[in-house]
């Protein structure tokens, strides 16, 4: 695959890899490790990623959060962060906790939690993490290690502070005695605050360079660049920041423009490796034998069924590809989306599954057998691999599942019958 979907990288270098093709493009916390970079990397453990950070050669930063202590994250290199980081969320109003944060941070500093209560003279541990995790999602500070954001996930409570009971009174021989003291912080401070805070770097005020550098970002990330990819991927300003730089590209020769994908206009733009790529993948979908509706039967020698957050760039569709129709669609019903929580499954390329946020309903695109069961059996090994967690399926295109026809599917993909109904545990 064009992003090496199908872990065709390993370590550290293929990490790296990853990062300089993916930089920039926001994906779940939660995801991050468990579906993005597994995905592409055959070998992926944390560490590797934290010692891209530690050594300097790699930023990440918070773009906005989600519930659940989840939240929009980005990787960069750190060579090029200035140019790519978008400026940091203008309606977020600063307290003075937040301004006494910045101010420690400023100049460079690189601080331990402890050190930083020290500077900014607090005693509330809570309120200073909440404070610093406000300043994340803002795209104001960051970390030398992912440590503390996956302590976050882990948590599983929400971002906001817990309200602190009042002090009880405390009594010896009737008489009042003296409030009770507050708890005296840690040593070290919460796992959530762990390793050494930092500013994200200044950004690069050059418009015009930071036009091109994106230009340059997504034509590697995606291979054909569309409006829809643009969007799909928020980037300040829309396609029309990028599309002049695009035309210049191809004025250049370093980029193409044509009808690469059907439907989606004139203003599409390549790299000729893609464009390559794509005439030898439509030459092997045409020497396959059709499938019934037109669609066309794996080759042995083609991709299977992959697992990938519906937020991942390397799902096209609601971003480059619209969402396909479904048979029987009523508007009332659930709808497909780019959602933190969501999952796809491809087989060959083409949409099979859509799993909700929490994995309690589906969607499906074929009542194939033989692909639907591919597409399923690819979900059950996410979740024994670990990437998932427990998943209980309750509802299938709208029904209950255990009279669906996806029933015997999941089944016998190991899924078993509940109550509640069909689950299968990592």
């Amino acid at each position: 695959a064009w992003q090496h979907v199908g872990g065709s990288l390993r370590g550290v270098d293929g990490v790296l890899r990853v990062i300089e093709q993916l930089q920039g493009a926001a994906v779940p916390a939660s995801a991050l490790e468990r579906l993005v970079l597994p995905a592409r990397v055959a070998d992926y453990h944390p560490a590797m990623l934290d010692e891209l950070c530690a050594s300097g050669e790699v930023v990440w930063a918070g773009q906005g959060g989600l519930p659940g202590n989840d939240g929009w994250v980005a990787l960069y290199l750190a060579d090029v962060a200035p140019v790519l980081l978008p400026p940091p969320e203008p309606g977020m109003p600063l307290t003075p906790l937040h301004e006494q944060i910045l101010e420690a941070l400023a100049g460079g500093n690189a601080l331990f939690f402890r050190t930083l209560s020290d500077r900014v003279g607090s005693l509330d541990d809570q309120g200073l993490v909440t404070a610093l995790w406000d300043l994340v999602w803002a795209g104001y500070v960051t970390n030398d290690t992912l440590a503390p954001l996956r302590n976050l996930i882990g948590s599983g409570r929400t971002r906001h502070a817990v309200p602190r009971a009042t002090p009880r009174v405390r009594y010896a021989g009737g008489r009042r005695g003296r409030l009770g003291r507050a708890a005296l912080p840690s040593r070290t401070g919460p796992p959530t605050a762990a390793g050494r805070w930092t500013l994200l770097p200044e950004r690069d005020r050059d418009e015009t360079h930071r036009a091109y550098t994106l230009a340059e970002t997504l034509l590697d990330r995606h291979g054909v660049v569309t409006r829809g990819a643009a969007t799909a991927e928020r980037v300040p300003g829309g396609f029309a920041v990028v599309y002049q730089v695009l035309s210049a590209f191809e004025n250049s020769g370093r980029a193409r423009r044509g009808y690469f994908v059907e439907g989606l206009g004139a203003a599409q733009f390549s790299i000729p490796g893609a464009v390559d790529r794509m005439r030898a993948m439509h030459g092997r979908a045409r020497a396959g034998e059709p499938r019934p509706g037109g669609a066309h039967q794996p080759k042995p020698d083609r991709p299977g069924a992959l697992v990938l957050a519906a937020a991942d760039p390397a799902n096209p569709f609601g971003a480059a590809l619209p969402w396909p129709e479904r048979a029987g669609e009523v508007a009332s019903g659930h709808k497909p989306g780019r959602k933190a929580g969501a999952l796809v499954v491809l087989v060959d390329g083409e949409l099979v599954l859509y799993v909700e946020r929490g994995g309690k309903s589906l969607l499906t695109w074929t009542d194939t057998p033989d692909v639907l069961q591919s597409a399923v059996d690819a979900l059950a090994l996410a979740v024994r691999e670990g990437a998932l967690g427990k998943l209980t399926v309750e509802r299938a295109d709208g029904e209950q599942i255990l009279t669906s026809p996806l029933a015997r599917a999941l089944q016998a993909a190991g899924f078993h019958a509940t109550p509640r109904g069909l689950r299968l545990r990592g």
